[in-house]
């Protein structure tokens, strides 16, 4: 993995104190309908699907955060903070130290300018797009905490395969497709397929052996923005975008999430990591991850309504 330009080099601002301890996930309590039609709607809208394999990414190999831009304490409980509620959710955690990083947490006062630096060296880790404008909405700074998804497909024999536009395809012998006889013989040409991905799978269109996983996350935090919010709620909000790709930041959720913290005009503005955030998380963690996209989502809202009625 390459080291990025400008995350070193950014501007440093304490968010919080770093003395403050981060509360435990469970001790939050909150109040809402919980409807199985209202947590229907949640897990369904809550996080979105990858663009190739059309499923609901989520961690298959261990965590290993690290936060840039902050005083060694303070990074230091941010990334903690990420591993302990990754733990408690059944996301799988790399307890080497010396991991490589795959999710970047980078406070910066220069957001804008990073994110140009990573479109212009590692595109790749902004996540798949199909065209050059789709792009340059997607490198775009629009929130004061943003993330950045880098997607893999995982085939039935456990094969990894980044999910990018880029030409990475294959290459086999005309013979091998289309044998076509002529005067000449057999066309054994070779034929290119630049765009092409393969995958083996069962052939099962109810679980077909392919997942969606995660193979890098950034997340840019613009400190100037942020300046005076408290570091513990920051973390939940950081270790929320960490560990699952969210279908929308600006929609004021109906059950009582951490995302809400963020929301434009939204009334359940919360200050930590809810009972419903830990359920989703949770069903997202214990789920097949090689079924289709409703009955990934259906599992999630079944576990979801059973950990909400304790």
């Amino acid at each position: 993995m390459r080291a990025m330009g400008p995350v070193v080099a950014i501007g440093v601002m304490l968010v919080g104190s770093a003395q403050a301890p981060a509360p435990s996930p469970e001790s939050v309590t909150v109040t809402a309908a919980r409807s199985r039609a209202t947590i229907d709607k949640f897990a369904k809208a809550f996080a979105v699907p990858t663009k190739l394999a059309g499923k609901i990414a989520r961690w298959e190999s261990g965590v290993c955060p690290v936060t840039l831009g902050q005083p060694p304490d303070v990074a230091s409980l941010v990334t903690d903070r990420v591993k302990d509620i990754a733990a408690s959710v059944g996301a799988p955690v790399n307890s080497n130290e010396a991991c490589t990083p795959n999710i970047q947490i980078v406070f910066t006062t220069t957001p804008q300018a990073l994110l140009d630096d990573v479109r212009a060296h590692d595109p790749d880790y902004l996540g798949y797009v199909e065209s050059s404008a789709a792009r340059e909405r997607l490198t775009t700074v629009t929130r004061p905490i943003q993330a950045w998804y880098m997607t893999e497909t995982i085939d039935l024999d456990g094969r990894r395969q980044v999910d990018s536009s880029r030409r990475m395809g294959i290459e086999m012998n005309n013979v091998t497709a289309f044998a076509m006889p002529s005067s000449m013989g057999v066309n054994r040409d070779p034929i290119s397929l630049p765009y092409a991905t393969y995958a083996r799978v069962t052939g099962n269109h109810i679980n077909n052996g392919v997942r969606s996983g995660f193979n890098h996350v950034l997340i840019v935090v613009d400190s100037g923005k942020l300046a005076g919010r408290g570091l513990n709620p920051l973390g939940d909000y950081i270790a929320m975008l960490a560990l699952t790709q969210l279908g929308s930041l600006d929609v004021c959720q109906q059950l009582p999430s951490i995302v809400n913290m963020m929301a434009s005009n939204c009334e359940q503005a919360m200050e930590g990591m809810t009972r419903t955030d830990l359920a989703y998380l949770r069903g997202l963690y214990k789920m097949d991850a090689d079924k289709d996209l409703l009955r990934q989502q259906n599992e999630i809202a079944d576990r979801m309504q059973e950990a909400l009625k304790r």
